[in-house]
């Protein structure tokens, strides 16, 4: 199970700051949203650069321009890049293949996807990885709970899913149970006076939930 870090709201220097302290302990690195659009793709780079045996992810939150979009993200370094489902299915098409001819991935990001039938359509279309995002505005309502979430892919098994969201230590446990293949997590590392202490906490909790579940299927 992965621990992807999610960079957002930060500076170009907070950035690094903290990936110098949890590198150690995190998987996968996502520069978010706020940071391409702030810094472009130079941090993209920059990243790589610092970190090239990271699996980078570039949060584009694509939506159209899907070729284009997909080159610049996977040009400036990206393993992944993040494409929004509910785009027209031939942004989606598109990425896919940008992806294919250059060794990358798409990561169809499923906010506001609440339709299985919607799951049943990309999936069909070639994605095999998406993020189940349980969004900043939702998480404030709370229209949508996590198993809601998790329902949208349990017909899915082949689907490699990753989950975000305001994920900390009290809701981690409930998001393991689920069995995600990745978990993102932002403020509950990036907020915190000691980052490395709190990657190291959240990976801890990770590894101990993995072994004693492969142990108790022995």
């Amino acid at each position: 199970m992965n621990l992807q870090l999610a960079l957002d709201r930060l500076t170009r220097e907070e950035c690094f700051h903290i990936l110098d302290a949890t590198a150690s302990t995190i998987d996968w690195i996502e520069v978010g949203t706020g940071v391409i659009k702030e810094y472009g793709m130079a941090v993209v780079r920059e990243i790589k650069d610092r970190y090239p045996d990271k699996t980078l992810v570039a949060d584009m939150k694509t939506c159209d321009a899907g070729k284009h979009e997909a080159a610049q993200a996977f040009r400036a370094g990206a393993d992944i890049t993040t494409v929004m489902a509910f785009s027209a299915d031939q942004t989606i098409v598109d990425t896919l293949k940008v992806a294919e001819e250059t060794g990358g991935r798409i990561m169809i990001d499923l906010l506001g996807v609440t339709d299985p039938g919607r799951i049943e359509e990309l999936t069909g279309l070639g994605v095999d990885l998406v993020s189940l995002h349980f969004g900043k505005d939702m998480q404030q309502t709370g229209d949508m709970k996590e198993e809601d979430l998790f329902s949208l892919v349990k017909e899915h098994p082949d689907l490699e899913v990753a989950v975000a969201g305001g994920i900390n230590a009290d809701s981690l446990p409930g998001i393991l149970k689920e069995g995600p293949d990745t978990i993102i997590v932002g403020s509950a590392i990036t907020k915190q006076s000691n980052t490395k202490k709190a990657a190291e906490s959240l990976k801890g909790a990770m590894n101990d939930y993995e072994n004693h579940h492969q142990y108790s299927q022995r």
